[in-house]
């Protein structure tokens, strides 16, 4: 079972920023000899521990800080490794829990002692060699047994990284942390190729994002997001979502940001708003890949169960954007037949009303006649404020996925 961590960035304990009057700067690393050998010696270590504990790895990394001052340099590195490139996995011939189970029905057919424990195991192993048909030691259910605690997780798998690769992973994931206090963020996008701005208005639906898009493709485009302090609740997650959006804007030419921050003074412990200014030429370097992804599992379930062989509508991915008054939308699919007709597809379950509000107003001014909205079962559209009645396009509903045939009972109809 594999255990890959999916953070996306550092931790607030491993982030070190420093202030410039209301301004804050996230640390960076240089490209140079003494970073290159801290983040060789950890990749080192790291491949050097292949098929041992997470334990044993911890216990090593420890001794490698020793009592540097750098030490969160080199443990966010660390934390980098760990999280993005290792797998980790637990390693037993059984479930852990199930083996444990088994271990100590066992052992309560006698009296407790280290022959019984002994006889135990070679019994289960023996059974559990005919039972799984493959040979199973006692050494194997020793180590299986608390295989599920984390330190007992097995390195299994390591992707080692150049140096200059976890630099350049250190250094953006340092920006990326800053966002986890942004009240706002207004961005700009000066004049870049339309391929670009659509990438980049898939991944703002991708990550979720509370965005206000105004301007045009030949003029440039200003996103407003507003962040997770600007919330009723402050969400961590939402924080973590615009951490996210940002080796995403890395792929656009032309660009620049202004994030407004609520910042915890380490003196008096009150919060302080900073800014946080970045632009392209900023240095960072992406590790997402220039593609386009699903914005969500429902899209993506969506596309792969098209029946292709069995209608003449052709599912199309790549959608223009589609221009309305101080804003863009990009719908989700297009739908294509044969005989010219051809409609947009736009899949609406994300629940937040904000979102949902922008999200309808939007479908009223595009007026587009050739719409269809797919709307999730789930969503509270009263809570909203939102009304259907009010929106002039074919709508198809859903519950957990979206299915094809819905979609194709509105097109034939």
């Amino acid at each position: 079972m594999y255990l890959r961590e999916a953070t996306a960035t550092l931790p607030a304990d491993l982030l070190i920023h420093r202030y410039q009057g209301d301004s804050i700067q996230p640390r960076r690393l240089e490209l140079n000899a003494a970073n290159g050998s801290i983040a060789t010696d950890l990749i080192d270590l790291f491949q050097a521990h292949v098929s041992q504990t997470q334990g044993d790895l911890n216990r090593q990394l420890q001794e490698l800080e020793g009592e540097d001052t750098n030490y969160r340099i080199k443990r966010g590195l660390a934390h980098l490794l760990k999280t993005h490139f290792c797998t980790l996995d637990i390693v037993s011939p059984l479930e852990p829990e199930i083996l444990r189970q088994r271990v100590f029905a066992l052992a309560t057919q006698t009296a407790p002692s280290l022959q019984a424990t002994e006889k135990h195991l070679d019994i289960l192993a023996q059974g559990l060699s005919q039972e799984l048909e493959r040979e199973v030691t006692v050494a194997h259910l020793r180590q299986g047994l608390y295989a599920d605690l984390q330190e007992n997780r097995m390195l299994t798998e390591f992707e080692a990284p150049t140096p200059e690769v976890l630099i350049h992973r250190y250094n953006l994931s340092q920006v990326q942390g800053v966002f986890y206090r942004a009240s706002q963020v207004v961005l700009n996008l000066h004049r870049n190729d339309p391929g670009e701005y659509k990438l980049m208005f898939k991944y703002l639906k991708l990550f979720r994002l509370m965005a206000y898009i105004e301007g045009d493709a030949d003029q440039g485009f200003t996103v407003t997001i507003d962040g997770p302090t600007s919330l009723f609740k402050p969400s961590t997650r939402y924080g973590l979502d615009i951490a996210k959006l940002i080796p995403a804007l890395l792929h656009v030419t032309r660009w620049s940001l202004t994030a407004t921050l609520h910042w915890k003074d380490s003196y008096s412990n009150q919060l302080r708003e900073k800014t946080f200014t970045l632009d392209s030429t900023c240095g960072l370097v992406s590790h997402y890949p220039p593609g386009k992804p699903y914005d969500s599992m429902v899209e993506e379930s969506f596309a792969k169960r098209w029946p292709v062989s069995k209608t003449e509508w052709r599912l199309e991915r790549e959608v223009d954007l589609v221009p309305i008054p101080g804003s863009v939308m990009i719908p989700d699919f297009r739908l294509v037949h044969p005989d010219g007709r051809e409609y947009l597809l736009e899949i609406v379950g994300y629940w937040r009303p904000e979102y949902l509000r922008k999200k309808f107003a939007q479908v009223q001014k595009a007026e587009r006649n050739n719409l269809i909205l797919a709307v999730s079962e789930r969503l509270n559209l009263e809570k909203a404020g939102v009304s259907l009645n009010q929106i002039p396009v074919k709508i198809v509903w859903f519950k957990e996925k979206l299915q094809p045939r819905a979609v194709l009972e509105v097109l034939d109809a």
